[in-house]
């Protein structure tokens, strides 16, 4: 019996899930791609670029592409921001290497949490930020060499 108090401090066998408040968890990808990103930096004389932020968690990302024959063949990315942001970002820009400008205005947020294996549903906007910026990229490239007037959507906007 003088024991007994004791048994209040272990841990139970089986315990209930419990919403913990803040505490996030990443699949091993998403750190993978957090603590080395891919594509970060900037590059010399980019064919498009654009800064986009986030007013609600204060991130914010840079993207900036290379085009060559309406193929992007380099980006490059700058992002001040939280694991997720930073690592759907660096996601973002390997699914973007090496498509076609149509090819990569049809990349979506889910195409990048996909490719992540998942990500903390707290955390998924973070996935729009970053398809959202290279979106104005692609728009800023068009509008320097006049393929359109630069009103690029997203795939999820022209199926709507």
């Amino acid at each position: 019996m003088a024991d007994e108090w004791k048994e209040m401090y272990k841990k139970p066998k089986e315990s209930p899930a419990q919403d913990t408040g803040p505490l996030l968890f990443y699949n091993d990808l998403v750190v993978d791609h957090f603590t080395n990103p891919h594509n970060v930096g900037e590059l010399e004389n980019p064919d498009g670029r654009a800064v986009v932020g986030d007013p609600s968690c204060g991130d914010q990302m840079q993207v900036e592409i290379k085009v060559k024959n309406d193929f992007i063949v380099d980006i490059k990315f700058k992002s001040y921001g939280c694991p997720g942001a930073i690592a759907t970002s660096s996601m973002m820009t390997a699914l973007a290497k090496g498509k076609s400008i149509e090819e990569a205005k049809k990349l979506t947020d889910d195409d990048v949490v996909i490719a992540l294996g998942g990500v903390p549903e707290r955390k998924r906007h973070c996935s729009l930020m970053g398809v959202t910026s290279l979106l104005e990229a692609i728009n800023d490239y068009l509008k320097k060499t006049s393929h359109t007037d630069g009103s690029v959507k997203s795939h999820d906007q022209t199926t709507q």
